[in-house]
């Protein structure tokens, strides 16, 4: 999802870039306009240039792929662009005003919004930076640093707040992302993440096909009902940590479908060693009795329904199926065991 997330970022990003870019040649050309007789020349041809740029910034923006801008950095172009422009208006200007110098605020704003912490880092320093040398060249050294501390610092702390407030964002929405992809009692992936991963498998298959292992807990009504609930519940958080140490992350995903039905993924795996990776499972889960609250150790047994489909072949419903049925094959078998789909 992280690149998803970032496309969506830099998308959010230009869109408030083309806003503020537009707000801002608005109301530089109307500053321009309406002081014409009382600035130099040059300050008027430079107003005027600053509009075009923030005018073509924004046609860029809403044009160009943002992702492309992202990576270009022309996103952080943009804003320190923007804290120059405002320092040298303000010089051609020679306007030492507060609100000359809250134009600043702009790009600081917006950078620490929408870009990463370096960008931030970056453009809120060109900002005071650019002020302080704005600020000496046209007031006496001590006007000029009693101004540039002070607006220096509410710059400083409004990147600052902005930037904790987006990573406790993000955090936030980490935490929910996991939620929605977790089962909350075994830790494994939930049925529409695996479904995800499945179908990204069988769309884009590797090497020797892709095998689906359905698993389900022989007598798992039995034993909530002569231990308890919170012992079965005990028994599938069991059962996850038994296939975690069974299964390799990088070719391979297990899941809780629901209820006391487990799934594993394989990938790039050969329907020999899909079973026998089945056979693995099914004598691991034998050897690894559940330590019950009194001492005791209960005996576990799982039935599983191995099937498989070679590179470019199958979907996602036909191999459930398949996988199912020899699921149910293995049940009506004797359970405790393992059931191969017919290739």
């Amino acid at each position: 999802m992280l690149p998803e997330l970032r496309a969506r970022d830099a998308h959010a990003a230009a869109r408030s870039a083309v806003m503020i870019l537009a707000v801002c040649a608005g109301v530089v050309a109307g500053l321009t306009s309406f002081q014409q007789n009382s600035v130099t020349p040059a300050a008027q041809v430079a107003g005027w240039m600053v509009v075009l740029a923030l005018t073509v910034a924004a046609v860029a923006c809403q044009l160009v792929d943002p992702v492309r801008l992202d990576r270009a950095g022309a996103l952080a172009t943009i804003a320190i662009a923007g804290v120059f422009a405002v320092c040298l208006l303000n010089v051609l200007t020679r306007d030492t005003t507060a609100a000359s110098q809250a134009f600043l605020a702009f790009p600081v704003l917006w950078a620490a919004s929408h870009l990463r912490t370096g960008a931030v880092i970056l453009v809120t320093g060109a900002a005071v930076w650019s002020d302080c040398v704005a600020l000496f060249m046209l007031l006496s050294p001590a006007e000029a640093a009693t101004d540039v501390l002070f607006f220096g610092a509410v710059l400083v702390v409004m990147a600052v707040m902005l930037v904790r407030a987006n990573g406790v964002r993000d955090r936030l929405v980490d935490a929910l992302q996991e939620q929605a992809r977790v089962d909350a009692l075994t830790g494994l992936v939930n049925r529409r993440s695996f479904d995800e991963a499945l179908e990204s498998t069988l769309i884009r298959p590797v090497g020797a096909g892709t095998a689906l292992v359905l698993i389900d807990v022989d007598s798992f009504k039995t034993i909530n009902d002569s231990h308890g609930h919170p012992v079965g519940d005990a028994v599938l958080v069991h059962l996850a940590d038994v296939l975690r140490e069974q299964v390799r992350t990088d070719d391979a995903v297990a899941s809780r479908l629901g209820g006391d039905e487990l799934a594993v993924l394989l990938r790039d795996c050969t329907p020999d060693v899909a079973a026998r990776r089945a056979e693995e499972l099914l004598y691991a889960v034998r050897s690894t009795p559940l330590p019950l609250p009194d001492g005791t150790l209960l005996s576990l047994s799982i039935s599983l329904g191995v099937a498989h489909v070679p590179e470019r072949k199958g979907d996602l419903t036909s191999l459930y199926h398949e996988a199912d049925v020899a699921l149910y094959e293995a049940k009506r078998a004797g359970r405790g065991r393992v059931a191969v789909a017919a290739a």
